[in-house]
């Protein structure tokens, strides 16, 4: 503003320091938003690969829930038609002999999805 006829000007110098000042935060904020954009990115990726694994898991312990109660009504319904004493023994010990290898292979590949689920999420 000009009062009483004096102009008022910046000096070249500190219009020029004020443009470097200006373009330096302005790299620095879009450095900012690039790192911030990339870290959004990769959390989104490993979220995703969290969700899919704990699908994978969820519907695999869902899976053999299904397989292992059907076993047991089997079970039950061969208990039912048993003649005698030794006949339910039978039964019985190839029950629980089935069962402890399907448990068994059941545990092994729930324990290798969630190892992997693990690994992917990091």
């Amino acid at each position: 503003m000009a009062k009483d006829g004096m102009n008022f000007e910046i000096p070249n110098e500190m219009r020029a320091f004020a443009e470097k000042s200006m373009q330096q935060a302005r790299e620095a904020f879009d450095g900012f938003i690039a790192a911030t954009q990339g870290a959004v990115t990769r959390a989104e990726s490993q979220a995703a690969a969290t969700r899919e694994g704990v699908k994978d898991v969820v519907d695999l312990a869902v899976q053999y829930s299904e397989h292992n109660m059907t076993a047991a009504f089997e079970f039950a319904q061969r208990l039912l038609h048993a003649k005698d004493a030794k006949e339910v023994a039978e039964i019985h010990g190839e029950y629980v002999k089935s069962q402890m290898a399907a448990l068994t292979e059941q545990a092994k590949e729930l324990s290798r999805k969630t190892v992997k689920m693990a690994g992917s999420a990091n």
